[in-house]
């Protein structure tokens, strides 16, 4: 085996549009110490795939069907705890960086970012580092102390956030209990707490604030 081989970072690539993932492609096509081995583009795929190939970094969009790239995170930090996670979003790091910084990915990026940017951030997670953008180095400082400008939706649990956004999409009660594995009856306790937490009264004033922030599409 050749050097540039054994120095090689092996990476999956998941994301449910393939021109997207052709665009990763061309992107680290570009760099040799850089090989994409393996696509997928479902949550359960990921999962599934993981279990009979070896990779040295996940790159995996948020948005994710079947399984969300929350939940294919959460699982892969009990199944794969050493598997450094680059998520990359639509979404601004301001949104929901910190969230999945704190779940254990290894960095976050926005897709508008430079591609020299994603080059980076894989090998710096690839050597067990963390990718944090100095949007998310200040978030990461205020979160150390009080801060203020808190909004609203910080104060919900991880899972909590995760329903939120459901419901604020206009995700059916049934079709949430699915998605995450829970009882319909749990999805209800949660908009519960949701409410209460966010001191709101029903789902539209949810949609509202979802929208307003930028939290859903």
């Amino acid at each position: 085996m050749n050097t540039v081989a054994q120095q090689s970072i092996r990476i999956l690539i998941a994301d449910d549009h393939a021109v997207v993932r052709q665009g990763l492609q061309h992107i680290l096509s570009k760099t040799p110490d850089l090989v994409v081995i393996e696509e997928a583009e479902t949550g359960r795929e990921v999962l599934k795939k993981l279990k009979i190939i070896d990779v040295d970094v996940l790159v995996m969009d948020m948005e994710m069907p079947e399984r969300t790239g929350w939940d294919v995170l959460l699982d892969l930090r009990i199944s794969h705890p050493q598997l450094p996670v680059l998520i990359l979003s639509i979404y601004s790091e301001d949104q929901f960086g910190m969230r999945f910084l704190k779940a254990g990915a290894a960095g976050y990026l926005s897709k508008t970012s430079a591609p020299e940017q994603l080059v980076n951030a894989i090998r710096l997670v690839a050597r067990g580092g963390k990718f944090v953008s100095p949007n998310l180095a200040d978030q990461l400082v205020l979160s150390l102390k009080h801060d203020p400008r808190k909004s609203l939706h910080d104060l919900l649990s991880e899972r909590e956030f995760q329903v939120f956004r459901m419901i604020a999409s206009g995700t059916p009660t049934k079709t949430i209990a699915d998605e995450l594995c829970i009882s319909a009856t749990t999805v209800s306790t949660h908009r519960s707490r949701i409410l209460e937490k966010m001191k709101f009264t029903t789902n539209a004033e949810l949609t509202l604030y979802a929208s307003k922030h930028g939290l859903i599409r």
